[in-house]
């Protein structure tokens, strides 16, 4: 992770010669989830923004492979985030300083990072040799606009001075008084009174005084600030609402990724002709047997590929169906099953029946176990965004670019090697329980509440006659099938957790909800192959998971929050949660599709009056 350093020279040379500075390192996947692009990254006593992907140097990267992901985020490829190469003198990620506002924490000067005269490659106060500290807040917008705390008009308000001409030095330090911003204080070598920073989160306070969105994008080289009409808000830049990453992922599933069509895309024989494609065969025999093809089949399938790849192009399908797509093609895959039939190398995805029969599953409400001994997920980040947490009424220029160049066809991304268990809802029985009154009624308590937070992001008014129209215009996920599956995943997690030796945080989540899906996925997300040690796969053994079910169940039932947890009106982040807390079905947010939202354990075992019967209410 490098910055871009001012050019140093060679002794007797007048060539600018460009040496990168070694920050650190951080996990190739953490630059996709926690420090992709736009985040910001604090190394030692120093602060620094993410660059645009058009500063990555990706030549060596290797290419990670998902067409069913490409097409939907319609790019070409995805590419690992880069590494540093000392033998190749290749750059990692760039980073770029921000905030540029420094303090010092003995001569307590706020000012540029310049004005230091800070040694070379040191974040040091010039005068005093003390360390330099990072401002610790910021602005940021919905539209994914950062820029410096303005300091200066902060402690001007009132006094008069314009245009930052008041010929004084300003200075940042605290009173003791309290833990609060109240103690903060600016002040300005000028005379005018000190100002302290409480106040400043106020959105009002800011809007009072002028201070509007400057648009910036210090993320993206040379690119001016754009203009924007959002309201800027102060944040502390630790603050989780400074980057929001919006990653999509997909599992490899057959045909893509799996025999031929990965040979096919791993050799980068789209596009070739049948000579080329005919000499690769002949050159390249032992690679055909093992995927049992020959020149012909590779002919036809690149053929194929080529005059899909045209549709997917002229495609017009709105992102959230598209998304609903390839959700069910992974159902339909994981319903089927696909036994193994090739190496680890050329097969990514093995799903298949449990030794025990599902009779055991039956009088619990699930139809069906299916086991997936081994599965590959790429995540890429598509996006970003701040402020607000993202949903689905958001406009598209909330969605941060990663990059204004039209020459970057290519989004960052991990893969991820796991194992899982597929878990699938008696559907009888679930129509059944779903088209029961008061499941109905209580479930739309959570969905009025998402409808009411769509509505404020798009302002939207709220009428009593327009709330069939609202859920259409938005697609709210929540019905009590969504609900339902939802916090069984969760306290599935939780209850394997502790029997197959993994923590919950390495568990995740995957939904199947639909009028004609009602499943859900549970695997394990690392990116080594820790994550494809059995422990989870021997859970879904149908024996083994009843047993996980009741005990889970039986957890759920009371929780050491009630009754206040069970009677609760809303809950959670935006309220789009009933009876759901950290005492009993909230996870780590590394876990969870939604974080930690759409939420209600009476959906599972019911209320404790009985005005609610839970899906599994029986078992009680």
């Amino acid at each position: 992770m490098t910055p871009p350093p001012p050019p140093r020279r060679r002794r007797g040379t007048g060539a600018a010669v460009v040496r990168p500075r070694k920050l650190g390192g951080v996990r190739r996947s953490q630059m996709v989830t926690t420090y992709g692009v736009g985040a910001l990254i604090a190394v030692d006593n120093e602060s620094f923004i993410v660059a645009g992907l058009d500063s990555w140097d990706v030549s060596q990267a290797p290419e990670v492979l998902e067409r069913r992901l490409a097409r939907l985020l319609k790019v070409r490829s995805f590419r690992q985030p880069p590494a540093p190469d000392p033998d190749r003198a290749t750059d990692g990620v760039h980073v770029r300083r921000f905030p540029n506002m420094y303090s010092c924490p003995k001569c307590a000067t706020l000012q540029p990072f310049h004005k230091f005269n800070s040694p070379p490659r040191t974040a040091r106060c010039g005068s005093c040799e003390e360390d330099l500290v990072p401002s610790r807040f910021i602005l940021a917008c919905n539209n994914g606009h950062i820029s410096d705390f303005p300091y200066w008009r902060w402690v001007h308000r009132g006094s008069g001075h314009t245009g930052g001409l008041c010929g004084g030095t300003l200075s940042l330090g605290t009173n003791g008084s309290t833990a609060s911003l109240r103690s903060v204080v600016v002040s300005c070598s000028c005379g005018v009174p000190d100002v302290s920073m409480e106040g400043a989160f106020r959105s009002r306070v800011l809007k009072d005084l002028g201070i509007r969105c400057e648009g910036g994008r210090p993320w993206l080289k040379d690119t001016p600030p754009e203009g924007c009409e959002q309201a800027p808000r102060a944040m502390q830049r630790g603050s989780s609402a400074v980057w929001h990453p919006l990653v999509a992922s997909a599992l490899s599933i057959p045909p893509w990724g799996e025999g031929l069509h990965k040979l096919v895309e791993k050799h980068k024989l789209l596009g070739a002709s049948e000579d080329i494609i005919r000499w690769f065969a002949k050159n390249h025999a032992a690679l055909l047997k093992s995927v049992n093809a020959t020149a012909e089949d590779i002919i036809h399938l690149v053929r194929a590929i080529e005059d899909d790849d045209v549709a997917a192009e002229q495609d017009t399908t709105p992102t959230p169906k598209a998304r609903s797509a390839l959700r069910q093609e992974e159902y339909i895959r994981l319903v089927r099953g696909n036994p193994e039939r090739y190496t680890a190398e050329w097969q990514p995805f093995v799903c298949e029946r449990p030794l025990g029969s599902p009779a055991v599953l039956q009088p619990l409400g699930l139809r069906d176990t299916m086991l997936v001994k081994r599965l590959r997920e790429v995540r890429a980040l598509a996006s970003f965004m701040r402020g607000d947490l993202p949903s689905e009424a958001d406009p598209a220029h909330r969605m941060a670019p990663l990059t204004l160049s039209d020459d970057i066809d290519w989004l960052p991304a991990v893969e991820v090697i796991g194992e899982g268990v597929f878990v699938r809802l008696d559907e009888e029985r679930l129509r059944s329980w779903e088209t029961d009154e008061t499941v109905i009624t209580r479930a739309r308590r959570i969905r009025d509440n998402h409808l009411t937070l769509l509505r404020r992001r798009t302002g939207t008014s709220k009428t009593a006659g327009r709330r069939e129209q609202d859920a259409e215009e938005f697609d709210s996920p929540v019905s009590p099938r969504y609900l339902l599956l939802h916090t069984l995943a969760h306290i599935l997690i939780n209850e394997w957790s502790l029997d197959g030796g993994y923590p919950a945080s390495a568990l995740r989540e995957r939904l199947y909800c639909d009028d004609d899906m009602a499943g859900l996925l549970l695997y394990t997300a690392t990116s080594d192959s820790a994550g494809s040690l059995g422990g989870i796969v021997a859970q879904g053994e149908p024996d083994r998971l009843a047993h996980a079910l009741k005990a889970a169940l039986a957890r759920t039932a009371w929780c050491s929050n009630d009754p206040l947890c069970m009677e609760s009106e809303a809950a959670g982040v935006d309220n789009v949660n009933l009876a759901a807390c950290h005492a009993c079905v909230l996870l780590p947010e590394t876990s969870c599709e939604t974080n930690n939202s759409f939420l209600d354990r009476a959906m599972l075992v019911g209320t404790p009056t009985g005005t609610v019967p839970g899906y599994f209410h029986d078992l009680m």
